[in-house]
Parts: C-alpha cells; sequence; structure tokens
C-alpha cells in the first residue's frame, strides 16, 4: 500500500488524492468517488459530482453550498484558518536559480503546499469546536506581503450534515 508524502495516510492503490490531507499523489495513484465515500468513510469528492472537496471518517469540506446526497441541519457560522510563510535564504537562492531556468519553482511549491494544508486543519480545528462536522463554501486565498511573505487564508461556513433520506 502506497502512503501519502505530505500527512503519511495509508492510500489505496488507484488514489490520485490523499483522503486524509487532499494532497495529490502519484499519477499511478486515483481517487475514490462520493458514491464509495460517504460521509463516515473516507474519500475524495471529485469533479464527477462538480463538487470539489474532502470527506475525511469525521469531517466533509467543499467548495459548493451543498453537499449532493446530504442536508445542512444547522448553519454554525464563518470559520477561517490562517497561515502566513516565508522561504529561508536557500529556499529564496534555489527558487531565484529554478526561476532563471523557467517552469515550476519546485522549491516554493511544498511552502505552499504546507501553508495550504495547515490553513485548512486550523479552519477545520475551529469548525469542530463549534460543533460542525462539515464546511461549505470554502474560498482559498493567498497574498503577498513585503515581497518575501505569503498568507494563504481559507474561508467557509461550518455546518452540521446528515445523509439525505431515500
Amino acid at each position: 500500500m502506497p502512503f501519502c508524502k505530505v500527512c503519511g495516510n495509508e492510500l489505496a492503490a488507484d488514489a490520485k488524492f490523499c483522503n486524509r490531507c487532499g494532497s495529490t499523489v502519484s499519477v499511478s495513484v486515483g481517487a475514490v468517488t462520493p458514491s464509495a465515500a460517504p460521509v463516515g468513510s473516507a474519500g475524495s469528492v471529485g469533479s464527477s459530482t462538480g463538487v470539489t472537496g474532502i470527506v475525511d471518517t469525521q469531517f466533509t469540506i467543499v467548495t459548493t453550498p451543498t453537499i449532493p446526497g446530504y442536508r445542512i441541519t444547522k448553519v454554525i457560522g464563518v470559520v477561517s484558518g490562517l497561515t502566513p510563510r516565508t522561504r529561508g535564504v536557500l529556499g529564496k537562492f534555489i527558487g531565484g536559480l529554478q526561476s532563471m531556468v523557467g517552469g515550476e519553482v519546485t522549491a516554493f511549491t511544498s511552502e505552499i503546499e504546507k501553508a495550504r494544508l495547515e490553513a485548512f486543519e486550523r479552519m477545520k480545528a475551529q469548525a469542530r469546536a463549534l460543533g460542525a462536522n462539515a464546511i461549505v463554501g470554502v474560498d482559498v486565498e493567498t497574498a503577498d506581503l513585503l515581497q518575501t511573505l505569503i498568507v494563504l487564508s481559507v474561508t467557509g461556513t461550518a455546518v452540521v450534515i446528515e445523509p439525505e433520506a431515500k
């Protein structure tokens, strides 16, 4: 079984994303669809439903205002996660060299991914503390401060959901 390089979670052999942290994994690994991953089981909500988000064993996070197959029973309120990041001198040097060649600046990719995961975890922790089991309408934003700092912010609405009656 493969494992996520970001969080160490065990992955399905065909996973494209980690069902715990949402990180993209190698091309040889694929996502679990919502039909195979209702809330309460692990999986990634993917483009087959038009819903972008993460479903883990206890918590659902989506960018849409609703979750197909679930109804919102309680709206708790706005939650957010914020994380500022900077690169050290060596990282800036390597990034500068890579930017001269062109293409992806991998020296910064890992820092931005860490910032994204940290901001999502902070938002999720805030929502859980309020009694939510899902976050809908998530918005992700970034900003540069003083040309040395990147701030990543995620905001969403904490809600309580339950499966719709069939």
